[in-house]
């Protein structure tokens, strides 16, 4: 069953069955620079989001296109803005 993250006063239902919430409770409040990997533009995120980012990159590697479209759409939907500058 997925999870639903609580974050900025919106809820974010995430696309992945993980324990989302093992991390240490600082960095809930963090933005992390993530960068585009071939033209290097940044963007920020919180930490959840990362943990999709993540999951996606592995996923295309992996070429698990399930997995993949999953975070994408979930990145569409709730980082429309970031998603053009790491995933477009």
């Amino acid at each position: 069953m997925t999870e639903t993250i609580k974050y900025n006063n919106k809820e974010y239902k995430m696309p992945f069955d993980a324990d989302y919430n093992k991390q240490k409770a600082d960095s809930f409040k963090e933005l992390i620079i993530v960068k585009n990997r071939f033209g290097g533009e940044p963007a920020l995120l919180p930490w959840f989001a990362v943990a999709v980012y993540d999951v996606i990159m592995g996923s295309e590697q992996m070429q698990d296109w399930d997995n993949h479209r999953k975070g994408l759409d979930w990145f569409i939907k709730y980082f429309p803005k970031q998603y053009s500058v790491l995933l477009d």
